[in-house]
């Protein structure tokens, strides 16, 4: 699959992969700093961002895509960086891929299964009409009855876009997301050693990685190096300069 992907910066190469409902966009702003050091490439999941659809949607095809994407760009041994659903995908292609990067960081979210918990969010954007709604603001409106969180509301709607004049469609594949939320949330598979240099970054307030999840992660991830900073899950967006400092000590280590 040929992923969506954008570069900046020049130097040792640097993935980035966003979390589920996201896209690159989130993580343009923080890329272009990482790209003072580094070719950093922020990557469009596949169903997400405006990277291809597919009924195949599981940690071993999105680790496939990845292997595929750095092979058609002739990308060596880069650093992986992935948030969420994109941190679960990374620790998938250290585990399928283990000779083919450098470093592994990993953004509140640990080698396990999580039950389902994103059923209002689903709930709430499957129930949105987009044959009748043809604003942001109905959209928003009609999301709000399900999710009462506004930033949850506003990061969902910016997968809104203009198919056509007055005709707004979902960015990522909601109906195959849907049906294989189940499978997003399982653990590892093909799980193995993976002793390069590896970073976890959680959220204290985020219930993503706890202190019972450290064993385990040592376990899987030997030399890894487990970091908490003071905030929930969107760890980059709510203290960027913190995570970029965290971020920049683990990448410039030797």
């Amino acid at each position: 699959m040929k992923l969506n992907f954008k570069k900046v910066g020049e130097g040792e190469p640097l993935v980035i992969l966003h979390g589920l409902f996201g896209s690159l966009d989130n993580w343009m702003t923080l890329a272009k700093k990482l790209g003072e050091h580094f070719e950093v490439f922020v990557v469009d999941a596949r169903n997400h961002g405006q990277s291809p659809h597919s009924d195949d949607f599981n940690y071993d095809v999105m680790a496939d895509d990845l292997y595929e994407f750095l092979i058609f760009h002739n990308i060596v041994n880069p650093i992986i960086l992935g948030h969420s659903m994109g941190g679960k995908t990374a620790m998938q292609f250290a585990m399928n891929y283990p000779n083919q990067l450098e470093k592994l960081i990993v953004v509140d979210i640990a080698p396990k299964s999580y039950p389902v918990h994103h059923t209002a969010i689903l709930n709430g954007m499957l129930s949105l009409n987009l044959n009748i709604i043809n604003t942001r603001k109905g959209a928003d409106e009609e999301l709000s009855k399900h999710i009462d969180d506004l930033s949850t509301r506003q990061f969902l709607l910016k997968n809104l876009y203009w198919i056509e004049k007055e005709k707004l469609a979902w960015r990522f594949n909601l109906s195959v997301i849907n049906s294989q939320i189940e499978i997003i949330g399982q653990g590892l598979e093909n799980v193995e050693i993976f002793e390069k240099p590896t970073l976890f970054i959680r959220g204290e307030k985020s219930n993503y990685i706890t202190e019972s999840d450290f064993e385990p992660i040592k376990n899987i991830f030997p030399n890894a190096e487990i970091k908490s900073m003071n905030t929930g899950h969107w760890i980059h967006v709510e203290s960027p300069v913190e995570f970029l400092q965290v971020l920049s000590s683990f990448l410039l280590s030797e």
